[in-house]
């Protein structure tokens, strides 16, 4: 199987924390880097040619996911955060706790509050700063209601059952 792309650029190199895991087949590029117990699953690209991408500790960047940053707009996940499958940052911050739902999108300038849920789908513009706590759903992205205590509980088991899933992995046994 083949192993994970990393990639300097010019003097750029990624950080990857030892106990960091990047599965076969994902690309992480340039100004990149990932905190301890992080995980980045199959197909996803972290590409940081024009500014930082921070990765926090125990953050899921789950399959075919894209991170990305322009000039004077890092992307910044801090920690415990999780990317669902094909989700989209670009240039944008996300605090600590936050989960981004399957195929949404964060764009340039937005800041995602502590402990949020953007739902599957939404689209967060440019600019946007999102309150801690919330969920965020359609196209603009609006907040639409506080979490429910079920909300919560997902976003604080799902940053722990990924780095299990990581473990696991990193272990396969390729056939």
């Amino acid at each position: 199987m083949a192993d994970f792309f990393l990639g300097a650029l010019g003097e750029h190199e990624p950080k990857i924390h030892p106990e960091a895991w990047v599965a076969p087949g994902a690309v992480v590029v340039g100004r990149v880097t990932l905190g301890a117990r992080a995980n980045v699953w199959y197909g996803s690209v972290l590409r940081g040619e024009d500014e930082e991408i921070v990765v926090g500790e125990e953050c899921n960047i789950q399959d075919l996911s894209c991170l990305h940053a322009d000039p004077g707009e890092p992307a910044v996940l801090e920690d415990r955060v999780s990317l669902g499958h094909k989700a989209m940052v670009h240039g944008a911050h996300i605090e600590t706790g936050s989960l981004i739902g399957i195929g949404a999108i964060v764009l340039g300038g937005a800041r995602i509050g502590a402990d949020s849920l953007v739902a599957a789908g939404a689209v967060v513009p440019p600019g946007k700063t999102i309150p801690a706590g919330v969920l965020v759903a359609g196209v603009p992205g609006k907040v639409v209601r506080e979490l429910t205590d079920d909300d919560r509980a997902v976003l604080a088991y799902t940053p722990g059952a990924y780095v299990e899933k990581a473990r696991l992995h990193r272990e396969a046994r390729w056939i």
